[in-house]
């Protein structure tokens, strides 16, 4: 049990698996980030973002360029999520047309 309770705290909430999904195809700005995930505020979408990365699924660099730009990729840690996320997403397919059909 104590191994589920670690993964929920770390992927708890309605936005972290969204934007670890945003992510999976490769490195983000805040601004595509917050486009690829629909609904989310920028100030939850930085909170969320620090989580994450505390939790050491992601990364932030800044780039030394005028204006500064930072980025967002997964790290190896947040990668071993990938076939979690992809057999969620089939799940949730799967569910939504039972879900329709009644």
């Amino acid at each position: 049990m104590l191994s589920i309770r670690d993964a929920l705290e770390a992927l708890e909430g309605r936005w972290k698996l969204l934007i670890l999904f945003a992510l999976a195809t490769g490195p983000k700005r805040f601004g595509q980030i917050s486009r690829l995930v629909p609904g989310i505020t920028d100030k939850v979408l930085s909170k969320e973002l620090k989580s994450l990365e505390a939790n050491q699924l992601i990364k932030r660099e800044a780039h030394d360029t005028f204006p500064p730009t930072v980025e967002y990729s997964l790290t190896d840690h947040g990668r071993s999520l990938e076939k979690v996320m992809d057999e969620l997403h089939y799940w949730g397919l799967s569910h939504r047309k039972i879900i329709m059909r009644s």
